[in-house]
């Protein structure tokens, strides 16, 4: 078998899953991101990295965040205003040269501990039309071009669960082709982060490599809480309201209980527009792409879109964490993102069971 499941992952352990006081945990973990990070602390480069949620997972887990590549300018804005101690380089991967990064980092090819990247996944998509064609499922290449060339320990690449469904495989086994062939042992595992203190159930496949040289395996992280529910994540919010609904899906809003979509109400193709269960987890937050209130998650009990603040609860964003421009941009990053506390569970793993077993030296 190629990869495993979370549920896999369940049966693994014997130890039970906790349930943690999320609101605490949060702050408690937001409050390990603002610790000054140490000189000999591990390394991370983010490519990707929208606005920042895997670097803030990966400042979270103690790690010192050496560079980051993003091309949107919104998502750029963020991530500065939210990490102004780390340089980011705006625009097209493909033109980032391992040169480059190098000279920006000071390393030498091998030094770095881990490499970093989410790319798009529109593509491999079960919210989309999954096309095996799609250019943007190309964009993994120029992550594996860069990956080659730096050589970290570590590499640490996100996509969406729909590359391993229907002819979507065939794309997945070409991934894992390539960065096995890049010198690496590789693990890909699906994972879902609501049983990784994430209250939205947000299943992503996560591959791990360890460089070969080192003689270490890669591995997952074991499950760690039980799922948090809407309500928990919620608890003492000082929101800020939302744009209004859109006129066309008002009338089908009205009558959505909690749990329906609007296709449940009869309008055909609104799969997408859920209302969420307060006493549940989010289903995987997306963002919106039609009118206000089309293709994304509504309020259990009120007829609106989710809150800025809600949503960035439910995707483990501090309340501290800033967000920038109109209300649709702001929802974009969110919903694009690696939840923070998901890839801080990945980053603390990696840590404990790869980076401290390593004793060998850099090359």
């Amino acid at each position: 078998m190629i990869f495993k499941s979370v549920n896999a992952l369940l049966v693994d352990t014997n130890m039970p899953l906790k349930r943690i006081d999320y609101l605490p945990f949060l702050e408690s973990c937001w409050r390990e991101h603002l610790q000054p990070k140490p000189e000999n602390a591990p390394t991370v480069i983010s490519t990707f990295a929208g606005c920042g949620g895997s670097s803030l997972g990966y400042s979270m887990a103690g790690f010192r965040e050496l560079l980051a590549n993003e091309w949107d300018d919104n998502a750029v804005e963020t991530f500065k205003l939210n990490f102004p101690e780390v340089p980011v380089i705006q625009g097209d991967i493909a033109k980032l040269s391992v040169d480059e990064v190098l000279n920006i980092t000071g390393l030498k090819s091998g030094q770095l501990d881990i490499f970093d990247g989410s790319p798009p996944c529109q593509g491999f998509s079960t919210a989309g039309k999954r096309q095996i064609d799609d250019p943007r499922n190309s964009l993994f290449r120029e992550y594996v071009r860069l990956l080659r060339g730096l050589q970290p320990k570590v590499f640490v690449m996100e996509n969406v669960s729909g590359m391993v469904k229907g002819i979507m495989k065939l794309v997945f086994v070409e991934i894992l082709k390539e960065l096995r062939s890049s010198g690496y042992k590789v693990s890909a595992r699906l994972l879902n982060a609501m049983y990784f203190n994430v209250p939205q159930s947000r299943q992503r496949m996560i591959f791990i490599g360890v460089r070969e040289d080192l003689g270490i395996e890669p591995s997952h992280p074991l499950a760690e809480s039980l799922p948090i529910t809407i309500k928990e994540a919620w608890n003492n919010l000082n929101n800020i309201m939302p744009p209004p609904l859109s006129n066309f899906v008002i009338p089908y809003v009205g009558k959505m209980k909690q749990g329906q979509s609007m296709n449940d109400v009869g309008y055909k193709g609104g799969f997408q527009t859920k209302r969420l269960f307060i006493n549940k987890p989010s289903p995987t937050l997306t963002k919106i792409i039609g009118g206000v209130g089309f293709g994304t998650n509504l309020h259990p009990f009120e007829d609106r879109v989710l809150s800025i603040p809600e949503t960035q609860r439910i995707a483990s964003f501090p309340d501290e964490y800033t967000f920038l421009g109109e209300y649709k941009y702001q929802r974009a990053r969110i919903g694009n993102c690696v939840p923070p506390l998901f890839m801080r569970s990945i980053a603390k793993h990696i840590r404990v069971n790869i980076l401290d077993k390593i004793n060998v030296p850099s090359y």
